[in-house]
């Protein structure tokens, strides 16, 4: 199969392009230097010329605070919702299939049911949200062969994520102040890039849930698992998100994803959310020990 991965220098992307290459599939890695999502003349060049057969749409902008930055919200939307159209529409033209990457927080947060993949009420508290339930509109109202794949409290090998700063602020600190009033569960981005080649690889298109399994949490309840495990002795105090401060952007309180569709269409759900937390600290040491 001939695969195209966006934002492969992300998190997810570069995990996307290395199970891509395990698997024997020919796989091309783009970032905004080999192709600004946000110029379709870019779009058509690169897509065109690399002619795929998927399409696995990783890029977006995931600053969440500095979206709420008036000055950059026109460039949120140019990335999560423009951009998003503008490779839906060559998806098309090539009759290629797309696979979306979007996130809990296209919903509101609220109560304590957790989403189902085809719900229809979508409420996004911020821009980020917002611009990335944009991009879920364009892909569906452009394609029929598109997964669309939300996922949530994404921690990966390439740039920052929350297990990071609780490592960092734990060499630094004896007392953390971590939110307890907000749920849901960790998705690790090298287990993802297995179920999103496994979709590629079938024809079972919608919308899905994936984070990894384990039930679910608070960011309290995760950051002491990363400190057990790392074996920090870094004490952690529960918080709600009203005490911790407002930050620029609303989180939704309520993140829990329901997976049962997953299992439904024959795919494999991800591990223990313990599981990869384990096999990432191990991963970190390793790149650091390289």
């Amino acid at each position: 199969m001939n695969v195209l991965v966006t934002g492969v220098k992300g998190q997810l992307g570069y995990d996307v392009v290395n199970e891509c290459k395990k698997r024997g599939h020919h796989v091309c890695g783009v970032d905004v230097g080999e192709m600004d999502i946000t110029d379709m003349g870019a779009v058509q060049r690169v897509l065109r010329k690399a002619r795929p057969e998927t399409v696995i749409h990783c890029a977006a902008w995931t600053a969440v605070d500095a979206a709420e930055e008036a000055e950059n919200i026109p460039k949120v939307r140019a990335v999560n919702a423009e951009g998003t159209q503008n490779i839906a529409t060559v998806c098309k033209e090539l009759g290629c299939k797309m696979l979306y990457i979007s996130t809990d927080y296209v919903f509101d947060g609220e109560g304590e049911t957790p989403w189902q993949p085809d719900c229809t009420e979508f409420h996004p508290l911020n821009v980020y949200g917002q611009t990335k339930f944009e991009g879920e509109l364009a892909v569906r109202n452009t394609l029929e062969k598109f997964f669309i794949v939300r996922i949530a409290w994404v921690f990966g090998r390439n740039g920052n994520n929350f297990i990071k700063t609780m490592l960092d602020l734990g060499k630094k600190y004896d007392t953390l102040r971590v939110v307890c009033d907000q749920i849901g569960t960790p998705t690790y981005t090298y287990d993802l890039a297995r179920l999103l080649v496994d979709m590629a690889e079938s024809e079972k298109y919608g919308c899905y849930h994936a984070t990894n399994e384990g039930g679910y949490l608070s960011w309290y309840d995760f950051a002491c698992e990363i400190f057990r495990q790392a074996g920090y002795a870094t004490k952690v105090v529960p918080v709600t998100t009203a005490e911790y401060g407002l930050s620029k952007a609303k989180r939704p309180f309520n993140s829990r994803l329901d997976k049962r569709k997953l299992v439904e269409n024959g795919f494999t759900p991800l591990p223990d959310w313990k599981d990869a937390l384990a096999r990432y600290l191990k991963e970190l040491q390793n790149a650091d020990q390289s």
